[in-house]
């Protein structure tokens, strides 16, 4: 048999296996170990006492302490009192390279490591939360701050904008019967951009009409009817508008946050009348009582479904007004029109007319009964609130005049210019709107001033009274 490993350097000497310490095939021993004699002469020395005694004689003795001095004393201990450079029972781990090794970590169970364990769950939580409201944030941003909030207010299948025109009736590069002078330029501008800043954040088309624009028909101007050629010319122009809003110049909206969907569209059943009898003013006879009508025609609510209004006119002390009415695209619309532009009847009742288009409409609501079924009404104060100057032969009226704590949606100075102060009016509601409409942070800086105002007045006081009584 071939030794695995040289012989020792020893003479006579051997290693102890059990290859070497049974008889050999050919009938020879194995050689006498040199360190039998040395443990009583017994041929038993074992792997890890010849490992020992190598690595004595090779220069590798073992290190051990000694048990004197306060280190050795006091070692154990000290090691004890130090935190674990590990992570408990299940954190043990063979090379240092290994997570845990070289680092700290609390005892599981212990008070520190129940600390250590929530805090990184909510952190974790936090995380997740923060990259959410993150993302909303962003998403926010990008939608208001780019053209995608127009277009998602002006989408038919979402804001449903592009269903809407606001046409303003101006009179742009002059007055139709005198030239403007400053007030009447600031009325202008300002009317204007209070449409335009309302049809820019909700998606509307805003026409914008030159009134001075003047039709001569037969003998004289037709001044203020032009509004109803002007309604026919913004259907052709925009022809996937639904609703057509008419405002005269002298209008202010106060609430540039009601959209016209939420304020009246989303349940037009609710927010207007079909019978005039609720509140009638000019005693029309409702509903007409011809035996050769349909059903329809004397019913006085029509067919009573929103779908058949057509045109939606507010009521103020006098009748019909029309400084801020609705109509809405279809056949019957076109019908109307026609015949309410037609110069025939103006030719023949004009001068009986005295507020022109507006005693037009009414003469033909109250004398063609296919009128009614697709006319409907809409309380003052919801689309057409008038200043206490207007209608003031009958008092302060709940169902005409603007109320400041109802926050009503739109302010009309009618007849302003036949004796009141239209810029003077005009200025008033501007600031009121501003004041109501207000940010938070506007109005508590708003706060702090008045505040500080309150007290610097009631130092001044104080002092004041002190010098007196010096």
């Amino acid at each position: 048999m071939s030794l695995s490993r040289s012989p020792s350097p020893h003479i006579g000497g051997g290693w102890s296996s059990p290859g070497l310490t049974s008889p050999s095939p050919h009938g020879t021993s194995t050689p006498t170990n040199a360190y039998s004699s040395m443990n009583g002469g017994s041929n038993t020395v074992t792997w890890a006492s010849a490992k020992a005694r190598s690595a004595q004689v090779n220069g590798y003795p073992s290190f051990s302490t000694k048990n004197s001095g306060f280190f050795g004393r006091h070692f154990r201990s000290l090691s004890q009192s130090l935190p674990k450079w590990n992570a408990g029972a299940s954190r043990s781990y063979a090379e240092k390279e290994k997570l845990g090794r070289g680092r700290w970590y609390p005892n599981r169970g212990s008070t520190l490591g129940n600390l250590r364990t929530f805090i990184g769950r909510l952190l974790r939580r936090s995380k997740i939360r923060a990259m959410l409201l993150l993302t909303i944030v962003l998403g926010l941003l990008l939608f208001y701050l780019t053209p995608l909030h127009h277009w998602y207010r002006r989408s038919a299948f979402f804001g449903g904008g592009s269903k809407f025109v606001v046409i303003l009736g101006a009179n742009q590069g002059g007055g139709v019967m005198e030239w403007k002078g400053a007030r009447e330029w600031a009325i202008e501008r300002d009317s204007v951009r209070n449409k335009r800043e309302y049809a820019r954040r909700w998606g509307y088309e805003l026409e914008i009409v030159d009134m001075s624009t003047k039709k001569r028909y037969a003998h004289e101007w037709r001044e203020s009817w032009e509004k109803v050629d002007t309604l026919r010319n913004a259907m052709r122009k925009y022809p996937k508008a639904e609703w057509f809003w008419w405002l005269d110049l002298h209008t202010l909206i106060m609430e540039p946050s009601y959209s016209l969907q939420s304020h009246i569209f989303n349940q037009l059943a609710t927010n207007t009348y079909r019978d005039i009898n609720i509140y009638n003013p000019l005693n029309i006879s409702h509903p007409p009582t011809e035996s050769y009508l349909d059903p329809e025609s004397l019913s006085a609510v029509g067919d009573g479904k929103p779908e058949s209004i057509d045109i939606i006119v507010p009521q103020d002390c006098g009748g019909f007004n029309l400084g801020s009415f609705f109509v809405r695209r279809s056949p019957w619309t076109d019908r109307l029109l026609d015949i309410w532009w037609d110069p025939v009847l103006y030719e023949q009742k004009h001068m009986e007319w005295e507020h022109k288009e507006q005693d037009a409409l009414e003469y033909l609501y109250a004398n063609h009964p296919w009128i009614r079924p697709h006319t409907a009404f809409i309380p003052q104060r919801k689309l057409n609130s008038f200043p206490p100057g207007a209608c003031s032969d009958n008092g302060e009226d709940s169902r005409i005049h603007y109320a400041e704590k109802d926050r009503d949606f739109l302010v009309n100075m009618a007849g302003c210019e036949w004796g009141r102060d239209c810029w003077g009016e005009m200025y008033s509601y501007r600031q009121l709107s501003n004041k109501l409409n207000r940010s938070g942070w506007e109005k508590f800086k708003d706060s702090v001033s008045e505040t500080y105002k309150k007290l610097r007045a009631t130092k001044k006081t104080k002092q004041t009274e002190e010098k007196k009584k010096d």
